[in-house]
């Protein structure tokens, strides 16, 4: 890319240097008028006198303009021009262009909201605090050659982010050349999260798979020997199969719902959805197995809309999760209550507060901490018998965690559990 530097002006036309000089002109005419008047000066010399005034007045002394003209071109850098500026904004990913110093020369809105603390004409290895970053941005400088760095950023969210640093040459003021540092970031949090999701996929299959499979297997092997001919024995044993491939088609679900969250859990939704048609939903639609078990369901919530930054189907889950639980572990007391809050959250910022309690037997503090991690139990016994998959909390975890909202969970023994769900408010989002 050539850039050449600004011309000399064009000189002045006449009728411009006599405008500019007309104040000159008058003031020595009348300075001179006055000489003559007094007899100090003869006509002749005063004429003389003005006649050099005016040619000095009117000739195109350049010489200032040269100069000044000159100077302007050294403090102009070809890099710093607006063309410049306009290419590293109009990238798709966060750009960052450095000098041979490593001073911040152009960034582009992406890279500002990567890192806030970028500024320019200031040392970007001030505001990239990785140890990747610094040590792949100090190569570079030193040996003008690329380099590439893979690093994890933790902030808001854990995110794999791939940095590329490409020497850029560029043209001096002199017709020379130097290089100039241009470093993109490139978000490999989806293909990671792909890696993860395959890997714990099959993992956590192959663990929870095994014992529906063994029985499965076996029920048929004793149906195809020696149950063959026993009508009873079969529709007991076809009883158990339905169950048991019920229990793994929707810990098949359960999983790729939790891995389709996680690998979008970078993504912060961006959608205003209503909270309050979502918990009448998941209400009424689990009203069969509130009458099944018994179980009053109560709701508290406001008559207007509250609104928050979200995807509809996964607060759906989130809350079809929360009140089933209720209703299958709390059935023993008898009630549900389902309400909705928006106190101040800790840090000053207000939040919006969804509570689900039950009146069962409650959780003992030591199984608190532990309750949202992967196909974790209180109950291994009870949780399989009411068709749990271990799964559900952690799924509420993974999706609140992508809407930057938090589980709070309360429980005393034999005074019942409250999951609360907290969002933060849409204005503080949008």
């Amino acid at each position: 890319m050539a850039i050449d530097a600004p011309s000399s002006p064009p000189a002045q036309p006449w009728t411009d240097r006599l405008r500019h000089s007309t104040v000159i002109l008058i003031a020595a005419a009348l300075a001179l008028s006055v000489v003559v008047s007094l007899g100090e000066l003869s006509v002749i010399r005063a004429a003389t006198v003005f006649l050099c005034i005016a040619a000095a007045a009117l000739i195109p002394w350049r010489l200032h303009d040269t100069a000044a003209s000159r100077e302007d071109v050294r403090r102009v850098n070809p890099v710093e021009s607006a063309a410049v500026a306009a290419v590293v904004a109009g990238m798709p990913d966060p750009a960052v262009l450095l000098d041979r110093a490593g001073r911040v020369i152009h960034l582009n809105a992406a890279a500002a909201q990567l890192a806030p603390a970028l500024r320019k004409n200031e040392l970007a290895q001030f505001a990239l605090r990785s140890p990747e970053i610094i040590t792949a941005l100090r190569e570079s400088i030193a040996t003008t050659e690329a380099r590439r760095a893979t690093y994890l950023d933790h902030v808001p969210v854990d995110r794999w982010m791939e940095l590329i640093i490409t020497p850029v040459p560029v043209p001096t003021n002199f017709g020379g050349a130097d290089k100039c540092m241009l470093m993109t970031f490139h978000d490999q949090t989806p293909l990671r999260r792909v890696e993860e999701m395959r890997a714990d996929f099959v993992a956590n299959a192959s663990h929870e798979l095994r014992t529906p499979l063994a029985a499965l297997s076996g029920f048929i092997d004793t149906l195809q020997g020696q149950a063959k001919d026993d009508p009873r024995a079969r529709e007991r044993f076809l009883g158990i199969m339905h169950n048991q491939a019920t229990r793994m088609a929707r810990l098949i679900d359960d999983l790729l719902s939790l891995s389709r969250v996680e690998l979008s859990a970078h993504v912060r939704p961006d959608t205003l959805v209503d909270l309050l048609p979502i918990i009448f939903q998941v209400a009424d639609g689990l009203e069969p197995l509130a009458r099944e078990r018994q179980v009053q369901v109560e709701t508290h919530l406001p008559e207007a809309p509250v609104m928050i930054a979200g995807d509809r189907e996964e607060l759906l889950r989130l809350f079809e999760n929360l009140i089933e639980n209720a209703l299958k572990y709390g059935a023993s007391g008898g009630r549900v209550i389902v309400s909705l809050t928006t106190p101040e959250a800790t840090d000053g910022t207000p939040e919006i507060r969804v509570m689900v309690r039950d009146f069962g037997p409650g959780i003992a503090p030591e199984h608190l901490p532990r309750l949202t991690e992967r196909f974790y139990r209180v109950d291994v016994g009870d949780s399989r018998s009411q068709g749990g998959t271990g799964l559900g909390l952690s799924l509420v975890k993974h999706i609140l965690n992508r809407h930057r909202g938090r589980l709070l969970i309360e429980s005393v023994p034999k005074q019942g559990a409250t999951f609360t769900a907290c969002f933060p408010q849409a204005k503080t989002l949008v």
